[in-house]
């Protein structure tokens, strides 16, 4: 279990992280989400000691995260990136030798994972030949070929077409069922609704909602309805029975006023929308996203931008005064090869594919 205990970090005048705590456990898969300047990515930085916090402390399994418990972590970076001029292979199994693998075994993982994601035909070929997708399939392998116990991954699914985006789906399953704790910021809320046993919702540096699924969904009540159609979405609008809308073409999630009855607004809508779906359900958390974060800031679907907590105006100060030493001044995290380098630990089988395929 890695925990978080009242962990603070400061980029000048701006508090990127407050205070925050958290707890992700062995064996499941936890949410960090938020909105473009949540903190997100310097607290994945400061589990990874990229940073230093300047109050609290990070634990894992009660111990202070140390060299040989960093060696234990497995991270795919946001910012994605290996050596191009290298051979697939080659680079992979460097990785895996610098995580304390010995190269015969490197060489065994890294083949039965280029052969699970499809990518056997390219092991020669140089990282920079491959397309987007390959690559960052390429990342993944470089951050988990070593069985970690902990596996931080930021976007996982950014840039990936759908059939590679359920396969990935399936490896943090299995990756999770092997016992692993799997940690991972995405600004995708549906898949963060399917994926995690737990969750945190950050804005401005601080803990705004943290739990399960269930007790974040019970939280919100179930005043919620979702309702596929065909017609004229507008006539969903200024509703009086409702309070608040979310509407595409075909879809909609919206939420009941307290007076309002979900049988009355049916009957009110059939006549004018040919409706195929109605239901009362908890909110989605989409829903609940917007709900604690405010419809003002950024889409909860844009990229991060890494600029935690920055006030409007104030992207481009400098806060390396503020950076200790042997920490990247910001907007300059270590990432791709090194980064990937930088967080784990040697293993062995992919999630247990040897047992599982």
């Amino acid at each position: 279990m890695i925990e978080l205990h009242e962990v603070s970090k400061r980029f000048g005048r701006t508090q990127a992280v407050d205070r925050l705590s958290l707890a992700a456990q062995a064996g499941e898969i936890f949410g960090l989400l938020g909105p473009n300047g949540a903190g997100k990515s310097t607290t994945i930085r400061l589990m990874l000691s990229f940073y230093l916090p300047d109050g609290g402390h990070i634990t894992f399994d009660g111990e202070p995260i140390s060299h040989a418990i960093r060696e234990r972590i497995g991270y795919l970076p946001e910012e994605r990136g290996l050596y191009p001029k290298e051979k697939l292979r080659d680079v992979l199994i460097y990785l895996a030798q610098l995580k304390g693998t010995d190269k015969r075994t490197a060489r065994e993982r890294v083949g039965r994972w280029l052969d699970y994601f499809g990518l056997g035909d390219r092991a020669e070929s140089k990282v920079g030949e491959l397309s987007k997708g390959m690559s960052h399939k390429a990342q993944f392998i470089a951050a988990v070929a070593h069985d970690p116990d902990i596996v931080i991954l930021d976007e996982p699914f950014s840039g990936l077409d759908p059939v590679s985006v359920e396969l990935l789906r399936e490896t943090v399953l299995e990756l999770r069922d092997s016992g692993k704790t799997v940690f991972f910021s995405t600004h995708v809320m549906d898949q963060a609704e399917r994926l995690c046993n737990r969750l945190a919702i950050m804005d401005r540096g601080s803990l705004v909602l943290s739990g399960s699924m269930s007790e974040v969904k019970e939280q919100h009540g179930s005043r919620s309805v979702q309702i596929e159609f065909d017609g004229d979405a507008r006539v969903l609008e200024d509703r009086p029975e409702v309070s608040d809308v979310i509407r595409y073409p075909r879809y909609a999630e919206m939420t009941l006023r307290p007076e309002a009855s979900a049988q009355g607004l049916l009957v009110a809508l059939a006549p004018e929308l040919r409706i195929s779906r109605f239901e009362v359900l908890a909110p989605s958390l989409h829903r609940i996203f917007l709900d604690k974060v405010g419809r003002g800031g950024e889409s909860p679907d844009d990229a991060s931008s890494g600029d935690a907590g920055r006030p409007p105006g104030d992207r481009s100060r400098s806060s390396e005064a503020n950076v200790r030493p042997g920490e990247a001044p910001r907007g300059e995290t270590p990432s791709g090869a090194e980064a990937s380098a930088g967080g784990s630990r040697p293993a062995g089988d992919p999630a247990g594919k040897e047992a599982h395929r």
